[in-house]
């Protein structure tokens, strides 16, 4: 899978790791930025990994920043698009169950190293639910079809 991924200062560091995660995992990670660790505005990469996605030409995409807020608050600027700050096993797998998650955002200040290689692996192989939560996801996809 070609996966797009993008990253700001606070994040490069984790996001030169997940590329390397992705790539052991047979995948193809599309660098969008940054690439180096000097400041930079996290909206700007944000929106290239967002575009991407919410087109639809990929299905999958990967932020990371200082927090994961800012880069998933960008993310979900957009209608086709369910960014989730995820930080640990659980919330990798339930983001894709329940959820559907379309963007992985990932904490680079914070994240557990030991454990990104984890995260990853299980927030791509694990598929959504449906079911109740495909309910719960359109209700989510209707406060933008309007707008």
């Amino acid at each position: 899978m070609i996966i797009p991924i993008a990253s700001d200062h606070a994040g490069f560091e984790t996001k030169e790791k997940v590329k390397q995660i992705l790539e052991e995992l047979g995948h193809m990670p599309v660098d969008y930025g940054t690439h180096s660790d000097d400041s930079v505005d996290y909206p700007d990469f944000a929106v290239q990994v967002a575009e991407k996605v919410d087109s639809g030409e990929h299905g999958k995409g990967i932020l990371v920043c200082g927090s994961g807020q800012g880069m998933c608050m960008t993310a979900n600027k957009y209608s086709n698009i369910r960014a989730a700050l995820v930080y640990d096993e659980t919330s990798a797998r339930m983001t894709r169950q329940h959820n559907n998650a379309n963007v992985l955002c990932l904490p680079g200040r914070q994240m557990d190293p030991d454990k990104l290689q984890q995260i990853v692996e299980i927030w791509l192989d694990t598929d959504f639910d449906g079911g109740r939560h495909e309910r719960r996801v359109n209700k989510i996809k209707s406060l933008t079809e309007n707008n």
